[in-house]
């Protein structure tokens, strides 16, 4: 039987958000903060109350809400089956880090929201935000691309041959941690020193000068040069990782969003794509790239595409009705 109401749930390593939609597109979005403490179920049942909670504000019964949606941070591992998270950033089992106060090494993700829903289906953050570009949004109708983020960390969703890829656990896509350099200085949180998220996550870049990163392109971009020396380091590294993949999977396309790039990607972009098409023209010719048009809310509408019916997705195509999203 069709679904009458779909639900979507955005789960990141600080926030979280859930919201619900109709054939005519999304009605509602409630969001809260990634809880980093109690029982290994604290995460999938508050995102089950966030449901329940956006159903209220669009005045629909939960019990309508037949499918769900999920574009979370991973990485995943298999547990009896289902996919469990093992993010870095919340789960704190072993880790002994102040600000995560918990023991949790997985977290029983799919079990958990199996126990109310239907249908599920969960994806890399990324993996469902290629998924809505190239339905929605920069990437429509190309069969080789990719969707990057460049914000606190750095990740992937790959697309090869019009197939989205997803791998043994789910964890395709996670090009932030192939290793890069030996710099003893990129140490990325997952433990690796070198990685690309090591080299230019924002995290790590705003450390390296001792200023946050929206502090650290502001200044690049106004001329300081120290501040344009570290951006134009990343951009370098990011072409280069960009070029590794285009070189290892033929990719056309790379739609690019996150908070460094859609402040910054306008003068980002031409020392990105130098660094590309610097190596080996016979793979790197005609390669672009694109900035993410549904922006920040690349993870919310991928959540949905997950799940989305295939004649509601022409509806919204036509409609773009997601803006009600919009925080």
């Amino acid at each position: 039987m069709e679904e009458q109401y779909l639900a979507a749930l955005d789960i990141g390593g600080t926030k979280m958000a859930a919201s619900v939609a109709g054939p005519e597109g999304p009605l509602a979005r409630v969001t809260r903060p990634t809880p980093k403490s109690g029982t290994v179920r604290a995460l999938p049942e508050l995102g089950m109350a966030m449901v329940e909670e956006a159903c209220r504000e669009a005045g629909i019964a939960p019990d309508r809400v037949g499918a769900l949606g999920v574009a979370s941070c991973g990485p995943f591992v298999k547990q009896e089956g289902m996919i469990a998270l093992a993010a870095p950033n919340i789960c704190g089992g072993g880790r002994n880090a102040p600000d995560l106060p918990n023991d949790w090494t997985l977290i029983p993700l799919e079990q958990v929201l199996r126990e109310r829903f239907a249908r599920v289906a969960i994806d890399n953050d990324c993996v469902a935000a290629i998924a809505a570009e190239r339905a929605f949004g920069a990437a429509v109708g190309e069969p080789d691309c990719a969707y990057v983020t460049w914000s606190t960390g750095v990740g992937f969703g790959l697309c090869v041959d019009g197939r989205i890829l997803r791998g043994k656990n789910g964890n395709a896509g996670h090009a932030g941690h192939m290793l890069l350099g030996d710099d003893p200085d990129a140490v990325c949180g997952c433990g690796n020193r070198g990685d690309l998220e090591g080299l230019i996550s924002g995290r790590n870049l705003g450390n390296r000068i001792g200023k946050s990163a929206a502090e650290l392109f502001e200044a690049a971009r106004a001329g300081d040069p120290q501040a344009r020396q570290v951006g134009e380091y990343a951009a370098h590294w990011l072409g280069r990782g960009l070029y590794n993949l285009a070189a290892a999977l033929d990719l056309r396309l790379f739609v690019i969003g996150g908070s460094v790039w859609q402040h910054h990607g306008d003068w980002l972009a031409p020392l990105v794509l130098r660094e590309i098409h610097a190596h080996l023209p016979a793979l790197t010719e005609g390669v672009r790239i694109e900035t993410a048009a549904l922006g920040s809310l690349v993870a919310d509408v991928g959540a949905f595409t997950l799940v989305l019916p295939e004649e509601w997705e022409a509806r919204w195509r036509a409609a773009r009705p997601w803006d009600v999203l919009k925080d």
